[in-house]
């Protein structure tokens, strides 16, 4: 009788794509509710609603060399590996994210700007580059964390920083230790923006415009975008976001995938990466044409929020944007009562 040998795989790592839209309940936030209340959420969570995730062929050859494998989650993807696999400590694995579902742009904070496509030439017209403007990067090279020891949570978008004069509304940005957020373009007097927390410190590193990567121009390539990602030949035009994980990070090992051997860790990582759910002013209509407006932008949620103000309708998915000249001045979500 032909013996039969089983091998033994270990996670590699995590990856949940977290919603706040999904996951807050109104004005608070998904990690301040009490647990059970979490649990329930997340049971009824299914990224799988609204992104595709999708390895590169890269990739897929580079686990399949390893011995390794990926599966799709309710809330990411997980990657095992064989437990004496040994890998590049240089090892890049990327999955593409891509938007299925069409109101996801409207109730996702920072989806305004456009990610069109550019062709662009050398030169000399030899060589052709495909860019696609306003494309997320999240890495565990570049990602920040909250937390030590046991609870250290690692979270795949940059830091958070302090206002830059080129961020549009909904940048998120830090200020004295808080956490706010643009409501309105910058157009040169003082920003308009919300305080969403005190201690910034105390909140997720939430998705934001840092995640963005800088375009490192080609030779002789004059006319990239300032920010965006480089088409490669695996990478389809269509996706949203990349998520680019590489095996070690010298600078923080928590970030790490493998040991310095190569081999997977006892206990592979887990990486989150938090969308934020747009805030809008809310107009109430009602029948007789009277309108009333929220006093400053809210949240707008799944769960928790159709009572907000003594209100019994929640506020429609779509958003609309108020100009004041080429600037956007207010989000705003209409209410019909």
């Amino acid at each position: 009788m032909a013996e039969r040998s089983a091998k033994a795989y270990g996670k590699l790592f995590e990856v949940r794509l977290l919603h706040h839209y999904w996951l807050d309940d109104g004005p608070t936030l998904f990690d301040r509710l009490p647990a059970a209340q979490q649990e329930r959420y997340l049971l009824n969570y299914n990224v799988g609603a609204f992104l595709e995730i999708t390895p590169t062929a890269a990739t897929e050859k580079r686990l399949k060399a390893f011995g390794a494998l990926w599966r799709k989650t309710k809330s990411g993807f997980i990657a095992a590996a064989p437990s004496d696999a040994a890998l590049p400590l240089d090892t890049v694995l990327e999955w593409s994210l891509k938007v299925i579902d069409p109101e996801f742009f409207n109730y996702t904070a920072l989806t305004l700007r456009p990610q069109s496509i550019r062709e662009c030439y050398t030169s000399d017209k030899s060589t052709r580059y495909r860019f696609k403007e306003n494309v997320p990067v999240f890495s565990n090279l570049t990602g920040a964390s909250r937390g030590s020891g046991e609870s250290k949570s690692l979270f795949l978008s940059k830091e958070i920083e302090t206002l830059d004069a080129g961020d549009g509304i909904e940048a998120l940005f830090e200020d004295g230790g808080a956490l706010c957020q643009l409501t309105a373009d910058q157009t040169g007097g003082a920003p308009a923006f919300q305080t969403l927390e005190s201690d910034a410190g105390s909140m997720p590193v939430f998705a934001n415009q840092n995640d963005v990567p800088e375009v490192a121009a080609p030779e002789g390539v004059t006319d990239a975008p300032s920010r965006g990602l480089l088409l490669a030949d695996d990478l389809p035009a269509d996706l949203f976001a990349l998520v680019r994980l590489t095996a070690t990070r010298g600078d923080d090992d928590g970030f790490s995938f493998v040991g310095n051997d190569g081999k997977p860790l006892a206990s592979g990582p887990v990486f989150e990466v938090r969308f934020k759910n747009r805030r809008a002013w809310w107009k109430w209509i009602g029948r007789d044409g009277s309108e009333s407006l929220s006093t400053e932008p809210l949240p707008m949620t799944f769960y928790g929020n159709a009572s907000i103000e003594g209100k019994k309708k929640a506020p429609a998915d779509t958003v609309k944007t108020e100009m004041a000249g080429t600037a956007i001045s207010k989000l705003v979500s209409e209410i019909f009562i």
